[in-house]
């Protein structure tokens, strides 16, 4: 069952995404083609990707009827860490090479590996 709330969630990821990687795009912009892509990884990953793995795991307690502030104490921290072993590379890439209109899509094959994890995280966490 937390596999199918996981999809749930990522319905409205996209969107948000969109508008993210948009924001990123227009909003910051370096001469230098490195470090633009390295401040985007950053914000993306200092701003981002927190506030996403907080409404996840927050919406996930909520869904299964546990507390929100407990699920979040259990797991936050070692799966941020965890995030960042991983999105930053998959982002600097796709800030490199992808286009702007296929990004979220580089972002959700990915996301179907991310997910499972997240999901493993999440029922572990409940036990």
């Amino acid at each position: 069952m937390a596999l199918a709330e996981v999809g749930r969630l990522q319905a409205l990821f996209g969107p948000a995404a969109t508008k993210w990687f948009g924001f990123l795009q227009n909003k910051i912009r370096h001469p230098n083609k490195n470090v633009e892509i390295a401040a985007r990884v950053a914000v993306d990953q200092c701003v981002f990707a927190p506030a996403n793995l907080l409404v996840f795991l927050s919406t996930m307690s909520l869904l299964e009827g546990s507390d929100p502030r407990e699920k979040l104490k259990r797991t936050y921290k070692d799966t941020m860490i965890t995030n960042w072993t991983v999105w930053p590379f998959v982002q600097a890439l796709n800030f490199k090479m992808v286009p702007l209109e296929h990004r979220v899509l580089v972002v959700n094959v990915v996301a179907l590996g991310w997910n499972c994890y997240l999901s493993l995280q999440n029922s572990a966490a409940g036990k």
